[in-house]
Parts: C-alpha cells; sequence; structure tokens
C-alpha cells in the first residue's frame, strides 16, 4: 500500500520517525535500503541562530537522502517557524514537518513540541504562516492532546486541514504520558474519520502483527515506526512481507547483521568523527545488541572501547568474519 503526501506518491506506508539523536542520514539510509518507504529527519530548532552548531548542521535537508527529502521543525514562533521553513527549502528540504508531539521536558518547558497542543490559537496561525511561507508540503506530528482529560487531536487534524497540510501523524498518547503505558489508537481512529487528509499512526508499533491491527483498526494511511526500529532497521521489511502475504520473514542471518552493522558503525564515524562517533556507535550497538544472542556480552566489551578500530574489530572478531 502506498501512501501520498503532496505531489510524492511513496513506495509504501511505512514510515521512519524522527527520533533526535538517532534518526540521522546514516540510520534513516539503512531503513531505506531495509524497507521504509519515508524517512523524517530529525528535530531542527527554528532558532536560525543556532544553525552554526555541528550537531545542527547535521539535520539539515541532506541531498544524498532518497526523495522526497524531509525536515522536522520545532519552535513556538510562527514567523520563526516560518522563515527557517523557507531557508530549509531553499536548501532541498521537499517537505516541511512539523513537531507538535515532542513529551520532552526541556521542549514542553517553552511551550514547544507537544505542548504546544495546549495552544490551538497559537498552532493555527503557525500553520498559517509555515504552508505560506514556502510551495512544499507541510505535515505536522503531534499526540492525542495534553493529558487523558484534554485529547483535542481531532481539532488540531481539522486545522490542519483547513490551512492544507499534506498529512498528520499522530502518536497514541497525550503530552503527559511521554512514552508510558499502552498507546492508545480510538483518537486517531476518529480523527481518520473526520478528516480527508492522509493520517499516519504511530505508537508501539514493534512487529508485523501489531503493523496489521494499528491499520486496520484506525483505518490510517501509514504507519510510523520509532523505538520498533532501534537495533532493528530490518522490522520494515519484515512489515511489509508480512502485510503483503502473510507469509514469514526471514530474519538476518550473522552475515546481513554485521553487513548492517558496520556500516552504520562507519557512516557514524564518518558523519560525527572519531571522538563523536565512537560515543553514538555505543548507544546503537547497544540497540543491535537486544536482538541477538550473546548481545549483552558484546555491548559491554563495545562500551569499554575507545577508538573507532577497536570497535570495528570487536564486531568483526564478535561475528567471525
Amino acid at each position: 500500500m502506498s501512501l501520498q503526501i503532496g505531489p510524492y506518491t511513496l513506495p509504501n506506508n511505512l514510515v521512519l520517525a524522527p527520533m533526535a539523536g538517532i534518526t540521522d542520514s546514516v540510520f534513516r539510509r539503512l531503513c531505506y535500503q531495509n524497507g521504509a518507504g519515508y524517512a523524517v529527519g530529525e528535530m531542527l530548532s527554528a532558532q536560525t541562530h543556532l544553525w552554526d552548531s555541528k550537531k545542527s548542521s547535521t539535520r539539515f535537508a541532506n541531498l544524498d537522502d532518497p526523495e522526497p527529502r524531509s525536515v522536522q521543525l520545532l519552535g513556538i514562533d510562527p514567523q520563526e517557524l516560518a522563515q527557517a521553513a523557507r531557508l530549509q527549502a531553499e536548501q532541498g528540504a521537499q517537505i516541511i514537518d512539523l513537531n507538535m508531539g515532542c513529551p520532552a521536558k526541556k521542549v514542553c518547558n517553552i511551550a514547544a513540541g507537544s505542548a504546544l497542543l495546549a495552544y490551538p490559537d497559537r498552532v493555527e496561525q503557525i500553520f498559517k504562516a509555515v504552508t505560506e511561507a514556502v510551495d512544499v508540503p507541510v505535515t505536522v506530528k503531534i499526540r492525542t492532546g495534553t493529558d487523558p482529560h484534554n485529547r483535542n487531536a481531532l481539532q488540531i487534524a481539522q486545522l490542519a486541514e483547513q490551512y492544507g497540510l499534506a498529512a498528520i501523524t499522530i502518536h497514541g498518547r497525550t503530552r503527559v504520558d511521554k512514552f508510558l503505558g499502552q498507546a492508545e489508537y480510538d483518537t486517531i481512529k476518529r480523527v481518520k474519520q473526520a478528516v480527508s487528509m492522509p493520517v499516519i499512526a504511530n505508537g508501539d508499533i514493534c512487529d508485523a502483527e501489531q503493523a496489521q491491527f494499528v491499520l486496520e483498526y484506525t483505518l490510517a494511511d501509514g504507519i510510523m515506526i520509532g523505538r520498533g526500529a532501534l537495533g532493528n532497521p530490518w522490522i520494515f521489511n519484515q512489515i511489509a512481507a508480512y502485510l503483503s502475504n502473510k507469509q514469514g520473514f526471514s530474519l538476518p542471518d550473522a552475515w546481513q547483521r554485521y553487513q548492517v552493522m558496520r556500516a552504520h558503525l562507519e557512516g557514524l564515524y564518518q558523519l560525527y568523527g572519531e571522538h563523536q562517533g565512537v560515543r553514538i556507535a555505543r548507544k546503537h550497538l547497544g540497540w543491535y545488541a537486544q536482538h541477538i544472542e550473546q548481545g549483552e556480552s558484546l555491548r559491554r566489551q563495545f562500551n569499554r572501547l575507545q577508538t573507532t578500530s577497536e570497535q570495528t574489530a570487536l564486531i568483526q572478531q564478535f561475528f567471525e568474519i
């Protein structure tokens, strides 16, 4: 099943979620290679004076990414977001995504991310300013509301449709829920019944069976996968195979796992350099280790290493390549 966002027909309706500090261009590329139909970049502050940092520069539109290239912006000021959207579109972003779903304390303390859901008037101003500022499709990622007693995802979705946004992604939790408990899909289902724009469901989709359930229950146009892809970029091909013919998906063998992990590490070293690359590689290796036998032992050894060459050698030794 394909997914349409503005003029772009995606190869399927499986989307990699934007996760700060995780879904950089390296991880996005691996997920594309393993079946993701679309990936949204890490959130980038709309405060352009912060863009000179190395961290921000890795979050700009990457011209090597498959099209359509998407950049997610975080902010609270409509004109600031509009200006940031213009600049990113000029630099190659083909879709601008607005972050109204992040529940992190440091984000919500400045009334950004999911905290914006408490201010529908401000949300409306943002939608108006950004859609008027750029010619590329604008999308938004939200939560179901600020708390279980104030679920206003439907109101936000209707505003998004009113101002011509191209799609909306809904995580099935409220701001105060963070990532606790189980995601609920009733709100997503209600939104899908009420609007004609594409709706993408997100939250607790960690295997093929759950993906099928969410699609059938909510009637969403697509699903977004976040934590389920950590250390497991193969999940997209697994879900695609299951949805298409219900036949079992063959998990990657040791050689395939080694190839992907090695490519991931090399990409991180190239993107971030020796010092930062080693540190970020530890995080990703920890997620890969959760899916392999004797992974905990590998993780402990890996975390003690200080150089890229040591990390690469350990992975090669572990898989006996």
